[in-house]
């Protein structure tokens, strides 16, 4: 699995901004954007989803948590506005 010193280097990494959006358009584009980037075999992303109420945290969890084509997630240890997901080859 990855290890921390990984996260350093998130900059590299797809990233998805999901300020100012709500929870039912966060799924669709999370969902989208795990798509796409699996088409481009793209295996480890970024969503940005903010600290704010934790709603948009939540709806992403969910959405991760569901997902088949995720192998893990977790919070950026250095942000925890941020989920690092491994997509599955």
């Amino acid at each position: 699995m990855e290890s921390i010193l990984d996260d350093v280097f998130m900059d590299s990494y797809p990233k998805l901004d999901l300020h100012g959006e709500t929870r039912q358009s966060a799924r669709i584009l999370v969902n989208d954007f795990i798509r796409d980037n699996q088409f481009l075999k793209n295996y480890k992303l970024l969503i940005v989803h903010g600290i704010g109420t934790g709603a948009i945290k939540d709806e992403v969890n969910k959405v991760l948590k569901c997902n088949k084509s995720v192998l893990s997630y977790h919070l950026n240890h250095y942000n925890s506005g941020c989920t690092i997901v491994y997509l599955k080859k």
